[in-house]
């Protein structure tokens, strides 16, 4: 990402993942992706939502980020290097401090059998890349608690 853009909802560290933040209206959404133009788009729609955005790159840290930040919605690619998505999620879904966090798949993978596999394996929806930002927030209300 372009360090020199001002990220006022990107709660992102190196080593803690997530800085608590005092309790708020706005939802947290912890995205998963591995795209830096991606997260980057993410970000801005998350903002225009009037979300809280928390980023992360790396699947490997993202259960830990899930359990620390504890997210109100988690937006994850699928394609993600190390650990794809379906073993992620059900990872997430396998841990009881996650598990209850609903999980929507936004990704290329654009079959009928991978929307079911997908729904099968913990995802609570699924957003295709590329998407309209109205399907992406449409997709985000219809699941906030």
């Amino acid at each position: 990402m372009d360090s020199a853009l001002p990220l006022p909802y990107l709660v992102h560290q190196s080593d803690s993942c997530c800085v608590h933040q005092p309790a708020t209206t706005h939802p947290l959404i912890l995205v998963v992706e591995d795209d830096d133009d991606n997260l980057l788009l993410i970000r801005y729609a998350l903002e225009s939502f009037g979300c809280r955005f928390v980023g992360q790159e790396d699947s490997r840290n993202a259960l830990h980020t899930a359990k620390e930040c504890k997210p109100d919605l988690i937006l994850m690619d699928i394609l993600l290097p190390n650990v794809d998505g379906i073993q992620l999620v059900q990872h997430l879904k396998q841990d009881e401090a996650t598990r209850d966090i609903p999980v929507i798949a936004v990704t290329a993978l654009a079959k009928l059998e991978d929307r079911e596999n997908l729904l099968l394996a913990g995802f609570v929806d699924y957003v295709s890349k590329p998407y309209m930002l109205d399907d992406l927030e449409a997709a985000i209300r219809r699941h906030l608690r």
